[in-house]
């Protein structure tokens, strides 16, 4: 299951890049952390240039990304899109 869901994620991510979908709007927090997170973060949020972040708070999440640190720049999204990836990665 783990297999499919990187290679769903990988595809998701070469869509979005292939046709332009960085600079739209985004609601749906999976694919703002595909679009943003999934390279540093991993498909499963075990980590791979960045970081596992599969056991923090929305809280810990987002003051991660307000705030940056261990290489991660501050706000690499923000507002109601922080808000919604911070919740989605708790509940995974």
């Amino acid at each position: 299951m783990k297999k499919v869901l990187k290679v769903i994620a990988g595809c998701s991510m070469f869509f979005l890049v292939a046709c332009g979908g960085g600079g739209e709007e985004v609601s749906d927090a999976s694919d703002i952390y595909q679009a943003n997170c999934l390279q540093c973060h991993g498909g499963n949020l075990e980590g791979s240039n960045g970081p596992a972040i599969d056991d923090h708070s929305k809280e810990e999440v987002l003051a991660m990304i307000d705030n940056g640190g261990n290489g991660m720049p501050a706000n690499i999204i923000e507002g109601g899109e922080a808000e919604k990836v911070a919740e989605w990665i708790s509940e995974q």
